[in-house]
């Protein structure tokens, strides 16, 4: 019975170091974002690494339960050298994994402003996944050097404690000793990776780390990441929600929109430009509150003075994959990505097949190597029949090395495509060159002055980019007989503090250019968001009939919202309020107009009327929720 004992204790002191590495690298976590999390006390810290350690154990006993086993499995060939070696080998590949990840979030949180789930893993089927992993760790070097630096730890760490051996034979007494260690081990490790005996906890999910913050974003610091991709490995399906019957909820609040025009459609074509991390906070148009702000967009500043703009707009996400459906479907990527889920096969009605039917030409344009981020799947279901990507634009050359063709040049390539086509059509673009690691093409490289963010000088480049393109379709015979709509998929780096919040991380432009109609020419401060895009421009076409939208023609609508999902956390928009909702109940209540930097939550001091507010939300998740699941997305 001593030998197994022994055993046990050599194995909990090796994972001991592990602890000991996580919370290390949790402090280090926050104090590369400390700007993301500037409210965050000491007390408050030591409090979020404290419920940190339940996570930790969680993870490290996933990462490690197969070497538990091995280990302690009663059997003399347990000792024998080659199969230590072979435990060694898998201890040391799954730890290495497991801080690789954890130190790889340190830096990717500032994009995605949450711990990475199995999403991440998307992006393993880029033909460049070598390229970009290996600009990360270039641009990122010392985390390279400090993820050595932790494995050599760890190395030296597992070494000092020698494996002990068993003198005695290994009789059906000793064997059935050391199952029973070993299953009270497991039983034990179970318990552990389950998150604890309470109900409430088993199994421990993401969610749980709200028990230990103040706001939803703090939850990244009580997390790791291999906790958080584990635990998403198999995703479960969508729950059905029931706060209100059948007819109370349609009354609330309906998706299904029955359009009725007075005369027949206006068939003008229709050019969607979604921009790779086109946040507000780098226009100046749009900040011009601000001192001495000027932006990095001049062009796109100046098309918004021709256009119809919507000022106070927002993503429905954080990522590209978000983006996609909410734009082109009109239905958000809540929760989980729409594309990664369980309900991606679902019957949709978008913009392709609704202009389709009408008798346009659909087509989509992004200038990566066909089928990254599954663009071409679900571009596909959406309704738009012609893809051009890297294969057709045909011409390897141009590729920049990371992403795909760089937008000036893919830009240019569309615009003759498109005066190719027969009219109407419709026609999307997702531009790419704004994207990490930020490089420009070789034949701009100090032709921008940027400013104090990477990203700065490759939006100047997207600005003019599509200054270029413009100066192009402007002289086409199709140009005047189209709507331009200019958004972006989602932010990306922030400088200025009016955006480092979770509601300003979300800010985008929205603009609807119609270079025929300069009569509805505005700066419109309407609440607006992704999804609103389908129905305003589908209402600009005089269309008549029924479609499924989440969002709303925000002209047209007598409660204009904006809803979003984030860190386990529903987020609702509706003037002035921003509200946040979280296990059944408001955790959060703002003036985000008199308060832009979210630092007065309100629902503790001042006594104001939630209930419209919180049953539109909760009518919206009924909707949301049991549509997806029942696959009723269509009217």
């Amino acid at each position: 019975m001593i030998i197994f004992l022994k055993r046990l204790w050599v194995v909990l002191k090796r994972l001991s170091i592990l602890f000991v590495i996580y919370q290390f690298l949790r402090i280090v976590f926050f104090l590369y974002n400390k700007h993301h999390f500037q409210e965050v006390q000491v007390t408050d810290l030591y409090r979020m690494m404290k419920g940190g350690l339940r996570f930790d154990l969680t993870a490290l006993l996933y990462l490690n339960l197969l070497y538990i086993i091995l280990y302690l499995l009663p059997f003399k060939f347990a000792e024998r050298p080659i199969y230590r070696k072979i435990l060694f080998e898998i201890f040391m590949l799954t730890n290495s994994l497991g801080i690789a990840f954890n130190i790889g979030d340190i830096f990717y949180f500032n994009y995605t402003l949450k711990r990475s789930t199995v999403e991440i893993f998307m992006f393993a089927g880029e033909e460049n996944i070598g390229l970009l992993i290996w600009q990360f760790v270039i641009d990122f070097w010392w985390g390279f050097l400090l993820f050595v630096s932790l494995i050599y730890l760890i190395y030296k760490w597992y070494k000092l404690f020698k494996d002990p051996v068993c003198n005695q034979k290994y009789s059906y007494k000793v064997r059935a000793i050391g199952f029973g260690i070993l299953l009270v081990t497991l039983y034990f490790a179970i318990i552990g990776i389950r998150g604890g005996f309470k109900r409430d906890t088993r199994p421990i999910s993401l969610n749980n780390a709200g028990a230990y913050i103040n706001k939803p974003l703090e939850m990244a610091i009580v997390l790791n990441t291999p906790f958080t991709i584990l635990r998403t490995l198999n995703k479960q399906a969508l729950k059905p929600v029931h706060y209100f019957n059948n007819k109370k909820v349609e009354q609330i609040f309906n998706p299904v929109k029955n359009f009725k025009a007075d005369s027949s459609m206006i068939k003008k074509n229709v050019v969607i430009i979604i921009v790779e991390s086109f946040a507000k906070e780098y226009s100046g148009l749009l900040n011009k509150e601000l001192t001495d702000y000027k932006g990095y967009t001049p062009f796109l500043d100046s098309l918004m003075q021709q256009s119809h703009t919507f000022t106070n707009a927002y993503a429905n996400g954080r990522k590209s994959i978000d983006a996609m459906p909410s734009i082109l479907t009109s239905i958000p990527s809540l929760i989980q990505p729409y594309v990664l889920s369980p309900y991606a096969t679902n019957k949709l009605l978008g913009i392709g097949k609704i202009l389709k039917k009408e008798g346009y030409k659909t087509a989509f344009f992004h200038g990566a190597p066909n089928g990254s981020m599954g663009f071409d799947a679900f571009v596909n279901l959406a309704g738009f029949d012609e893809y051009y990507g890297m294969d057709e634009y045909n011409n390897k050359a141009d590729f920049d090395g990371y992403w795909g063709i760089p937008d000036d040049k893919f830009l240019q390539y569309m615009a003759k495509s498109m005066d190719t086509f027969k009219q109407p059509f419709v026609s999307t673009v997702f531009t790419l060159s704004s994207h990490h690691p930020f490089k420009l093409p070789s034949e701009f490289k100090g032709k921008f002055k940027g400013g104090p963010l990477p990203i700065h000088k490759v939006i100047q480049y997207m600005d003019y980019s599509l200054k270029h393109f413009f100066e192009k379709v402007s002289k086409m015979s199709w140009f005047k007989q189209t709507i331009f709509i200019i958004t972006a998929d989602h932010c990306n780096q922030s400088y200025l503090p009016e955006y480092n919040t979770t509601l300003g991380r979300h800010a985008i432009p929205i603009i609807f250019y119609d270079p025929s109609n300069q009569k509805h020419i505005k700066l419109d401060s309407t609440l607006t968001q992704q999804i609103d895009i389908m129905p305003r421009l589908l209402r600009k076409l005089n269309y008549s009939g029924q479609f499924l939208s989440f969002g709303n023609d925000p002209e047209n609508s007598k409660y204009p919202f904006v809803v979003n999902y984030n860190n386990g956390t529903w987020e609702y928009l509706q003037d002035p309020y921003f509200m946040q909702f979280r296990d059944n109940k408001i955790i959060g209540l703002y003036n985000y107009k008199s308060d832009r930097l979210l630092k007065h939550n309100l629902i503790h001091k001042t006594v104001i009327d939630t209930t419209f507010m919180l049953n539109h939300l909760k009518a919206f998740i009924q909707q949301y929720q049991n549509r997806l699941i029942e696959n009723r997305l269509t009217p």
